[in-house]
């Protein structure tokens, strides 16, 4: 089989002995949700017969405990007996009748778990969790090794490819292992060899159930980032004995959940932890897997052609395009749906109880109610027949209108997409200008490819109104025109030194280097890390179809190091060392008018990494504050009831948005069919998740 012309490394097959992988993509372990819901194994095997479909080299699914003491919730998934097994049959045969190889995550909870059964090494209690765990037995210990194993042999019985045995992120097996967690005294505790006797006795434990011709992956955290972590020669340490006890593969793991390092959103550079699978390369005999922030298939080619690694992981890339491989061997990279890394639909869904989805594919986890037959989702509607064709229009070209734009204009038709502005994009052509969400592009090169590929008719510099709609001829009309910021009720709101967060970001006006931020939403922490970076001006990706790297490391990369404290020569236990946070060039108030935590309504797993970036560039967060008036002297304020004047060049106004909807009575009026989405609908917090779905929704209802 001759080399692909563009990705020769990534569709290179990958020989393991007693079977071979049809390429170097791994789609790595996921939690959705779906794997506790009734008769939720029936959607997880359309979700993962998709991802097949697609081209996935072999897929992991979420944990799944090998007992009820190693939930990660109550009453989570588990597969101990064969009764639980035999359900999984959904998952596999629609795998393999998709060509497709799968592997059950073995993932034991231990401290992490949200549950008062939960167990540990050492009885101490994890910051993520209201419960103190349990100190295990030297019987418990033996009987769970026998857990991992029954559990694999079970998942071999299911008809799974192989298991992959969570050892890293802080879980039981991790907890074992670091020093931090682990503070026994018999010989599972002290030593380092006794540290690692849990997880190595695991390992040979599971290839003595589940057989020599079983793909076992055992994912060894090899960047702890907490204190009293392992250090690298534990680490290879580790990983050679490993290898001994008849590890298939290695995966890298990086990181605890506990971790106050942000490793898979959005702000870290793509690959930025490649380079620690690479040092243990040319170690092993056994292929390695490198993970984490790789979102393009020419970031995967790079890093096999480089050595970092002989398989690359992708996860969340799988969530917003199913057909990620598919595409890349077809040479349509330019196709792909972009992950852009935001945790919004996905780790924060399933952190809320929700069944996982993605912000840019709203089809995520919804594949069984989208299918009725083996045809692939994304390309199973038929075209519109001519006789039901409807001529429709979309006013605005921000995230709401795009979605219904091409998802209406890909079942057949005929749809007129109008902007006023001389570029597709609306809020994102701000938020992509924030340093740490670069990814915004991609989603806007995905959008631009499939206004293109669908034939809309996008019409920009264009603003429309009803009469004109009404005109030609419209049978329906979308109106997605966003918002318009909220100008507060403060006297003096029309001083000179006031401005909006569009002329900030969007106008690029020139701002003081003392600087008063009115809102502490999710712009308002936009609009802080814009003013508080050393430098404006983000790298943009080019319009060549294979893209280049938005962030290629380098100083950026350097920078992402030095800020969160990563200790790339691992010196230090955990491979942490002292954050050097990047110099500040303004000095910021970020103020919010209510009672609590600053930024709340963040992202339940990025909110942290915001507040923390603000906090280390000296960015003062204060809530309670009553805004009394603006002038030459400054912003008059009260906080928390004292009155206080912010001596400051300049205020930026960051407090709210309102719906732009003129558009909507008058096409009612006229008889015309109306959609009313995104922020024309509700402006709360511009949530682009919700706008895209309710462009995808549009759309559904036409099929």
């Amino acid at each position: 089989m001759s080399a692909h012309p563009l990705y020769p490394h990534l569709f290179s097959p990958l020989d393991l002995g007693f079977t071979t992988l049809k390429n170097r993509s791994l789609m790595g372990s996921m939690h959705t949700g779906l794997e506790e819901r009734k008769d939720g194994l029936r959607a997880l095997a359309a979700y993962f017969a998709a991802r097949a479909r697609g081209g996935a080299g072999l897929m992991v699914t979420g944990g799944i405990a090998p007992s009820r003491q190693g939930w990660l919730a109550p009453f989570g998934a588990k597969l101990a007996t064969r009764s639980e097994a035999a359900k999984h049959r959904n998952v596999t045969e629609a795998v393999h009748a998709e060509d497709g190889k799968i592997c059950l995550q073995i993932l034991h909870a231990g401290r992490y778990g949200m549950h008062p059964f939960l167990v540990a090494p050492s009885p101490l209690r994890a910051p993520i969790s209201p419960f103190r765990p349990w100190e295990m037995s030297q019987r418990l210990i033996r009987a769970t090794i026998n857990d991992f194993a029954t559990s694999a042999a079970l998942a071999r019985e299911s008809g799974y490819d192989g298991v992959e045995i969570m050892g890293s992120e802080g879980y039981l097996i991790n907890q074992f292992i670091a020093p931090r967690t682990n503070k026994r005294t018999d010989e599972w505790g002290g030593s380092f060899e006794n540290r690692i006797r849990f997880p190595i006795e695991i390992m040979q434990k599971v290839r003595e159930k589940a057989g020599a011709d079983f793909i076992v992956i055992f994912r060894v955290s090899m960047l702890d980032l907490v204190e009293e972590g392992s250090t690298w020669e534990e680490v290879e340490q580790l990983a050679l004995a490993l290898e001994g006890a008849g590890a298939t593969m290695l995966n890298t793991g990086i990181g605890w959940h506990e971790a106050r390092v942000p490793t898979i959103a959005t702000l870290v550079p793509r690959g930025a932890f490649a380079w620690v699978t690479k040092r243990l390369m040319g170690k092993l005999r056994i292929p390695l897997i490198t993970t984490n922030r790789i979102n393009t298939p020419e970031k995967a080619e790079e890093l096999l052609r480089d050595g970092f690694a002989n398989m690359v992981s992708m996860a969340r890339p799988f969530l917003a395009d199913p057909d990620f491989m598919q595409k890349a061997f077809e040479q349509r990279a330019d196709e792909i749906n972009t992950c852009i890394a935001c945790n919004q639909a996905c780790l924060d869904h399933v952190f809320k109880k929700k069944d996982a989805s993605c912000l840019v594919n709203p089809r995520a986890c919804q594949e069984i109610l989208l299918i009725a037959s083996r045809q692939r989702t994304t390309n199973s509607e038929q075209p519109t027949a001519k006789n039901q064709q409807r001529k429709i229009a979309v006013v605005g070209a921000g995230p709401a209108g795009l979605s219904a734009a091409t998802e209406l204009a890909a079942l057949g038709h005929e749809v007129h997409l109008f902007e006023a502005s001389g570029e597709i994009g609306g809020q994102f052509n701000m938020a992509k200008l924030i340093p740490g969400k670069e990814e915004f592009y991609e989603t806007l090169r995905y959008f631009g490819k499939m206004i293109e590929k669908h034939g809309v008719k996008l019409h920009l510099n264009t603003r429309v109104d009803a009469r004109f709609l009404q005109n030609e001829e419209f049978e329906e009309v979308v109106v997605a025109t966003g918002v318009s910021p909220r100008t507060p009720n403060i006297e003096g709101i029309e001083h000179p030194k006031v401005l909006s967060y569009i002329d900030v970001l969007l106008h690029q006006k020139p701002v003081g280097k003392t600087v008063a931020i009115i809102g502490a939403g999710g712009i308002g922490f936009d609009v802080a890390t814009f003013l508080t970076a050393d430098s404006h001006v983000s790298e943009q990706p080019t319009n060549n179809p294979v893209r280049t790297d938005i962030r290629p490391g380098g100083q950026q990369l350097t920078t992402y190091w030095h800020e969160w404290g990563i200790d790339p020569a691992y010196a230090h236990r955990g491979g942490i060392t002292q954050p050097q946070p990047e110099h500040s060039p303004r000095q910021v108030w970020l103020l919010q008018r209510s009672k609590g935590k600053i930024g709340a309504r963040l992202g339940k797993t990025t909110g942290w990494a915001h507040r923390l970036t603000l906090k280390s560039r000296g960015v003062q967060m204060w809530p309670e504050v009553n805004y009394l008036k603006i002038d030459d002297a400054g912003l008059h304020i009260t906080v928390k009831g004292a009155p206080q004047i912010l001596d400051v060049e300049n205020v930026v106004i960051c407090a709210g948005q309102n719906p732009l909807r003129d558009l909507y009575e008058p096409l009612v009026q006229a008889g015309i069919k109306v959609h009313l989405i995104g922020g024309a609908k509700e402006a709360a917090e511009l949530d682009a998740k919700r706008a895209i779905e309710e462009g995808w929704n549009i759309a559904t209802s036409h099929r």
